[in-house]
């Protein structure tokens, strides 16, 4: 479990670029609840990304990007699979960080209960999976990353971060704006 002691980011953390920011979280502790874990994949979205939800403007659906930074953005997909971003960058950037995995460290038998398995490998190696296994649905939508229940704690270790294709678009597939972990086996997709 993380050191206690470890301090929370400062809301100024977000206030960066989308591809600074994506390399950065990789290695820090995510807790939702008590539950999480170390990031250890993430993918960048901008809005001048045709790739990202915020590329056609502003909906309902993605209000929470062009919001203030430090928040979470959560969307549910293929109707059925919950995915969360951290929005950065500049309050109407439209910038977020998708949560790709976790190295689950907290909570590992709620996530095993949520996810109907035990394997600490495949309880977040994804962002479905992630989202699943912390419990994070659209009703923490817009909810503040610096706030409880949300708990996101400066690096313990210096991680080697590889960059690479995201995974599942097929727009901007040229844009190696996936980070990862280097050799870790918690990640949804080898490099």
């Amino acid at each position: 479990m993380p050191d206690s002691a470890l301090s929370e980011l400062p809301a100024s953390f977000y206030c960066r670029d989308v591809l600074t920011i994506a390399q950065d979280l990789i290695g820090m502790t995510l807790l939702f609840d008590g539950v999480g874990g170390v990031i250890v994949e993430t993918e960048a979205y901008d809005r001048d990304d045709p790739a990202s939800h915020t590329y056609r403007g502003q909906t309902a659906r993605n209000a929470v990007m062009f919001g203030p930074p430090g928040h979470v953005y959560i969307y549910f997909t293929y109707g059925m699979h919950w995915c969360a971003n951290i929005v950065c960058g500049e309050p109407g950037r439209a910038s977020a960080v998708l949560l790709r995995a976790l190295e689950p460290v907290a909570g590992l038998e709620r996530m095993a209960q949520r996810r109907g398995l035990a394997n600490p490998a495949q309880l977040c190696s994804g962002p479905a999976r992630l989202c699943q296994a912390l419990g994070l649905t659209g009703s923490q939508n817009g909810l503040a990353l610096t706030q409880s229940p949300f708990e996101l704690l400066r690096r313990t270790k210096e991680p080697t971060v590889v960059a690479g294709p995201r995974i599942g678009i097929t727009k901007a597939v040229e844009r190696p704006w996936r980070f990862g972990w280097s050799g870790s086996k918690f990640l949804s997709k080898k490099f």
